[in-house]
């Protein structure tokens, strides 16, 4: 019986499953009741009754909303207010400055790096874009190098630090500790943008295209043009922006904060550090991740939006309030698919069974991630869907949440290709038309960094873990 049992937990998860996937590539129906379907099928098929499994979809979608929802929404409109208001382009130009010229592209990549932790990654593209051209002109280096570097500069720290919402809510899902998910996202990401850097250095080279002085399309000439300042391009624009530190502080402020109370906590649970309870307690009040992004939210609209009339600024954040409304949702549907597979059993049946195989826990979300992405495009719903399948297994295989959400991300990073957005956006606006070429510009870097994020991640869980 205990036999029939389990076959159909598992039966009932790849039915549940592969009707997610038919439902998202085959019909109009969104991803948000593609997974509330699957939850309910999976459920019922696994050995659920549908009361039961109505419940279990709603407690789920709740839990992780109430661990998440309220940063993913302080996140983006924090975002948006950088993104109007020009701090994301001053942190790029003043990278580039810092890092000195035939740099460049080291330079255009850590800004990549640092502004794709609160804005989307296909907004912080197009906002930045303008200065690879112009870099591009300027140094006689391909377009292709420098939009490469910028667009893995973008991606890595998109798909792994919080408050971005696609890794916020994977960490929701496993239960990780934010704090640390965002320290060991911003690790990670640099060897996947070293290994993104040193292709795109390479591939340009191989794809040597200048943008033309009209600023409309693209040339490849047969030699360099000459260098020129930097300075001299970006010293009109630059006079329009907000001051470095003014544009940084909104990102700068969580982030203090948040590693402020990781640290102290930690420092005191191991006696290293002595404080008393009420000041541990503030520590932790200012670090809860809810309270520092929406200190950070409060700097920026005190400080970066004083260009802005009220009723113009407000319509910036309901702007981005729409966008947050469909990642929440799509973050909670996966938070109950998750739950009706541990309410289930099947997620410990399965554990059970991969824990006789001979595979790192690790690898398990981060393939079932690169799966679902190669599947169905979308970066966030591969690793929202993975980490939904995933966290019942390895919570029973002993592997740490904050591992498993980073593996679950990262996977989702794999051969981005013509169902994903951003495949389109760096292309058209790199000026790259041959398929062959397309794919080399994003597919393969994309690869590269999620070959090189699972890397990293084994040997930290090796060493470390």
């Amino acid at each position: 019986m205990a036999d029939v049992s389990t076959t159909q937990m598992i039966v009932g998860l790849l039915i549940g499953i592969s009707l997610l996937i038919f439902l998202v590539l085959k019909t109009r129906i969104h991803v948000f009741v593609a997974l509330l379907i699957a939850s309910v099928v999976t459920g019922i098929l696994g050995g659920m009754t549908p009361t039961d499994t109505v419940e279990t979809i709603s407690a789920g979608f709740g839990t992780t909303l109430a661990s998440i929802g309220i940063i993913i929404g302080l996140g983006i409109m924090m975002g948006k207010i950088m993104e109007i208001s020009g701090a994301a382009e001053k942190l790029a130009y003043t990278m580039i400055r810092f890092i000195g010229r035939k740099k460049e592209e080291w330079a255009i990549a850590i800004a990549g790096y640092i502004v794709a932790i609160p804005i989307f990654v296909d907004s912080a593209f197009v906002i930045l874009h303008p200065l690879v051209k112009a870099l591009s002109r300027q140094t006689g280096k391909s377009v292709v190098t420098l939009g490469v570097a910028l667009a893995i500069g973008l991606a890595a720290t998109h798909h792994a630090v919080p408050p971005t919402p696609g890794p916020l809510g994977v960490a929701g899902i496993f239960g990780a500790d934010v704090g640390m998910m965002v320290i060991l996202g911003l690790i990670v990401s640099i060897p996947v943008i070293i290994v993104g850097v040193l292709y795109a250095k390479w591939l340009g080279k191989r794809i040597y295209q200048l943008p033309e002085e009209d600023g409309e399309g693209y040339y490849r000439p047969t030699a360099k043009e000459a260098f020129k300042e930097f300075e001299d391009a970006v010293s009109v624009r630059d006079k329009e922006l907000p001051s470095f530190m003014r544009s940084f502080l909104p990102i700068l402020i969580p982030l203090i904060l948040i590693f402020g109370n990781t640290g102290m906590n930690a420092l005191v649970e191991s006696g290293v550090l002595s404080l008393s309870e009420t000041v541990l307690n503030y520590i932790t009040f200012l670090g809860n991740p809810i309270v520092a992004v929406g200190l950070g939210l409060i700097y920026a609209l005190v400080f970066l939006t004083k260009g802005y009339s009220k009723d113009d600024t407000l319509e910036e954040l309901e702007n981005g309030i729409k966008t947050a409304g469909i990642i929440l949702l799509v973050t909670g549907a996966g938070g109950a698919l998750g739950e009706v597979l541990r309410v289930s059993g099947t997620g410990e049946v399965i554990a059970e069974y991969v824990a006789t195989w001979s595979v790192p826990a690790i690898l398990i979300p981060f393939f079932i991630a690169t799966f679902v992405r190669l599947v169905q495009g979308s970066g966030t719903v591969a690793m929202i869907t993975a980490a939904s399948i995933a966290a019942p297994i390895v919570s029973n295989m002993g592997l740490d949440p904050v591992l498993a959400a980073q593996a679950a991300a990262f996977g989702a990073m794999v051969f981005s290709y013509f169902n994903d957005s951003l495949f389109w956006v760096v292309n058209r606006m790199l000026g790259i038309k041959k398929i062959k070429e397309q794919i080399m510009v994003w597919s393969v870097p994309t690869t590269l960094g999620w070959l090189t994020a699972g890397i990293t991640l084994v040997l930290i869980d090796l060493i470390f873990y």
